[in-house]
Formats: structure tokens, sequence, C-alpha cells
């Protein structure tokens, strides 16, 4: 049976949202999308881009994967190229103006990898995925013990750092950005904080881009 949730999430959906952007779903599929934003994000459900970003229906393209990873170039060999496919029709069928590297804070694929964990199944999809990201950890240096849970932010922050270096490898990608045409940029959401960082290009660093309300206390006199 389909879950109920997802039916009561639908009816929800097609009563409220499409029924007040009725107009904006008709003419997407009439002239169809345009994005300027893909966004590469994991798929962690915690960490929706369209949620985050609240984003309107064809704003943004949205490619997901385990830990938010851009594979390096590679047209010949390997099996790694659904996140390049997408890449591919972002940037050369869409032309998109701007990609953005999500990270996020608490991502099971990263602590998969620094814990050195067991294969979830004999495929170990997981585990030959994520080595992708060792060039980010040797980077790192050794993990000091009880620094487990600051070595794994710093992991989640040099994965994203990887994944931009891994787009200039992809000639379409660095050729519009050397022509000023598409810009990459490097964010990462806190899961309990809902703060955005996002990364200054001249410098590295993550930096807020507006601070999350505080929490509103009752008191119950």
């Amino acid at each position: 049976m389909f879950p109920g949730t997802l039916t009561n999430g639908y009816r929800a959906f097609l009563n409220g949202r499409f029924a007040g952007e009725r107009s904006r779903y008709e003419m997407l599929a009439e002239k169809g999308q345009r994005p300027e934003i893909m966004v590469v994000g994991c798929v962690d459900s915690r960490v929706s881009p369209e949620v985050i970003f609240d984003a309107a229906p064809g704003q943004l393209l949205v490619v997901r994967n385990v830990a938010n990873l851009v594979p390096a170039y590679e047209p010949h060999g390997g099996s790694q190229h659904g996140t390049s496919a997408a890449l591919e029709f972002g940037v050369q069928a869409l032309r998109v103006k701007h990609i953005v590297v999500l990270g996020h804070a608490y991502c099971g694929g990263i602590r998969a990898f620094a814990d050195d964990q067991e294969p979830l199944s004999p495929g170990d999809f997981i585990g030959r995925w994520m080595s992708q990201i060792a060039p980010a950890a040797d980077g790192l240096g050794p993990r000091e013990k009880g620094d487990e849970e600051s070595y794994l932010r710093r992991l989640e922050f040099a994965s994203v750092e990887l994944s931009l270096r891994n787009l200039m490898t992809f000639p379409c990608v660095r050729i519009l950005v050397e022509r000023g045409k598409l810009q990459l940029h490097g964010a990462y959401f806190g899961v309990a904080t809902g703060k955005l960082l996002v990364r200054d290009p001249e410098t590295g660093a993550f930096k807020p881009v507006a601070e999350p309300p505080e929490r509103t206390m009752i008191r119950c006199e």
C-alpha cells in the first residue's frame, strides 16, 4: 500500500501550494525549466535544498548523493557517472549560472568513511563511493584520539572543498568559470542550529549568511 503519509502530504500540496502556484507549474510545463542555480546536496532526509532555500518550483536544479560529493572528471572507464551526468545536463543543456556544493553537519557518509565502518551489503556501495574523499582526509592529517567530533566537522568542510576542486576538472565547468559565466560556491548547513555557512572564495573560510532566530522560551508561572 502506498504510504499514507505521502498521500496526505500530496493532498495538502494539491490544495495548498499547487493551487496557489498553478500558473507557475503550467508555465514550466509549457516552456520548460530554466533554473539558474544547481545544488549538489546529500541524500540525508534532514537536508533538503528546496526546504532550506525556500525554493519555488523550477528555481533549483538539485542532484543528491551520499555526502554531496562531486567525482573528478572521468570520461573513460569508472562507474560513478550519476552526478557527472547531472552536471553535464545542468551546465551544458540548462546553462546554470551557479553551482552550490551543500555540505552539512552529522553526515552519515562522512562518519562511515572516518570510522571505517563495516559494509552494509556485499556490494559495499557506500564504502566505494566514500573512498573518493580520501584526498580530503589525507589533507587533514592523522586523527587524534578524543578529537572525533571535531575531526568529523573538519572532514565535512574538507569534502566540500574537494568537490569544488573536482568540479574544476570538468572542462565545460572550468571554461565557463574562467569566462565568468559560471560561479562555484561551497555551503554548509547546521542540522541542529539551522545555521547556513557560505564559503568565502577569497579566504576559503565558511561564514554565516544570517543568524537563525533565538529559540523562544516559554515560562510557566
